[in-house]
């Protein structure tokens, strides 16, 4: 089972979805078979742009998209790493239906991103990252954003939270946390 406490959290703020596939892309290319990642955010924060970048810094075959209408999609390593496993749990309802994905099978040798994981992943590894992406939606994002979003599409803010948890964590502290 998961722990329940963070051994390590970071924040950091990106100006754009070029700046989050960049800090997603640094993460990546931390990653390893076995790491177990959940993805939580509104819709449109930024969680497929986040692995897209994770993607690109583990040199998995490119052409991540949002994984709306397909729940699970293998992109095989193109360098002899590990293959991403990308997963959307937003349409299901328990931590029973995600059983018959069968994540386990591809868990240990591949990296898993899950996103609307959150609730019903934890079980899976006893360490994983929970990653949540903020994006301000409007011309007053409110109190956990500090900036205003630009909708000309010229700017594109977010806060990343990341908090590790689990023995595979407590050592690595990526992005200076």
């Amino acid at each position: 089972m998961a722990s329940e406490q963070a051994v390590w959290t970071a924040e950091v703020r990106t100006d754009d979805a070029d700046a989050t596939r960049t800090l997603a892309a640094r993460l990546g290319a931390g990653l390893q078979a076995g790491d177990l990642l959940v993805l939580s955010g509104e819709l449109g924060a930024g969680k497929t742009t986040f692995t897209q970048g994770l993607g690109e810094g583990l040199g998995v075959r490119p052409g991540i998209i949002s994984p709306t209408f397909v729940l699970v999609r293998i992109h095989p390593s193109l360098v002899g790493g590990p293959d991403l496993v990308h997963v959307d749990a937003y349409r299901l309802d328990s931590a029973g239906e995600l059983e018959d994905i069968d994540l386990e099978s591809t868990l240990a040798t591949s990296v898993t991103v899950v996103e609307w994981g959150r609730g019903k992943v934890e079980q899976l590894s006893d360490s994983r990252l929970e990653v949540t992406l903020l994006r301000a939606t409007g011309a007053h994002a409110g109190e956990d954003l500090v900036f205003d979003f630009d909708e000309t599409g010229e700017a594109d803010p977010r806060t990343i939270r990341i908090e590790a948890y689990g023995p595979r964590w407590a050592a690595v502290r990526p992005f200076g946390s």
